[in-house]
């Protein structure tokens, strides 16, 4: 009979250990990803289209479209059609999707944050803050600024947006990694 209890304690005891690592191997994978390292926009024909995916975002700027989309009249930054494309896991989505969160201030840009705003002048701007890239929708141009033309991927003028803290520095880490993503 001591061999059957100490049996069944010791067996009890194995599968509340392997429960407890199961259950966190599942609560760390079940870590909800943030997706709020980049957010691209576009000022197009009048629209203001925002995206937090840069795949679905250069396949807007090959088609004009995105496939997946939730749009608010009015809702741009300055009254134009408000116009958020989404991937495919986010369309069914009534809440939490990043680039919506984002631009509405609810969710913070990672550290590492990166962004690009097209603007209706044909201008490429650049950021490294969420906040410069809110105040150049806002304002329609960046106080501080290093301009390049010529040097984005159709030619355009781009524009690496600076401010108050980094407005006298060359954003060389700036400057590269936009190099990186567009694949110059």
């Amino acid at each position: 009979m001591k061999k059957l209890i100490t049996g069944a304690l010791l067996s009890a005891a194995m599968l509340g250990l392997y429960g407890c690592q199961s259950t966190e191997t599942k609560s760390a994978a079940a870590a909800p990803q943030l997706n709020n390292q980049d957010l691209y926009e576009v000022a197009h024909e009048g629209r203001h289209y925002v995206f937090d995916d840069f795949k679905t975002y250069q396949s807007f700027l090959q088609v004009g479209e995105t496939s997946f989309r939730k749009v608010f009249i009015g809702g741009g930054p300055h009254g134009e059609t408000l116009v958020f494309g989404l991937r495919g896991e986010d369309k069914k989505k009534l809440e939490g999707i990043a680039g919506i969160d984002m631009y509405n201030g609810k969710l913070p840009a990672a550290e590492d944050f990166y962004g690009e705003l097209r603007g209706e002048d044909g201008r490429l701007y650049v950021f490294s803050t969420l906040e410069d890239m809110k105040d150049v929708r806002e304002l329609g141009e960046a106080v501080f600024r290093y301009t390049q033309i010529g040097a984005g991927p159709q030619g355009q003028t781009v524009v690496f947006v600076l401010n108050k803290s980094n407005k006298k520095q060359k954003p060389v880490e700036l400057m590269a990694r936009f190099q990186q993503i567009n694949g110059l």
